[in-house]
């Protein structure tokens, strides 16, 4: 039975930042691209960053590029989301997934990724 547990989340003043971990068991993950999405209130769940578990390249949403930073760590079966310069705007719930992405992963392509599996989620507020 596949779990995603993330943990991490809690309350940051703009500008802070936070590291989300997203514990995977249940299945060897190293052919699933792993994700991150967010869901504000009254917003749309969005794509933010996705990792390819095999060879540890990424993608990012424009909305996070250059702020945001996913890695995993194979020994740990662990997938983080480092988030620097956090905004306002970042509160939302964030959610860890597992899923496929055919082919490259690319920009503007989230469409293309299939999350399978979802954790929880992990409340982030941002204070101003």
């Amino acid at each position: 039975q596949v779990q995603l547990v993330e943990s991490g989340g809690g309350l940051v003043q703009a500008g802070g930042s936070l590291r989300l971990s997203c514990a995977a068991s249940g299945r060897t993950f190293s052919s699933y691209v792993m994700g991150w999405f967010r869901q504000a209130p009254g917003k749309e769940r969005e794509f933010l960053a996705a990792i390819r578990w095999s060879i540890g390249s990424t993608i990012y949403s424009d909305s996070v590029q250059g702020r945001f930073t996913i890695a995993r760590d194979n020994a740990k079966n662990t997938v983080y989301l480092q988030m620097n310069s956090l905004k306002p705007e970042d509160t939302a719930v964030y959610y860890c997934t597992a899923g496929t992405w055919p082919g490259a992963l690319l920009p503007r392509q989230s469409t293309k990724y299939n999350p399978n599996y979802w954790g929880q989620g992990t409340q982030v507020t941002v204070s101003s």
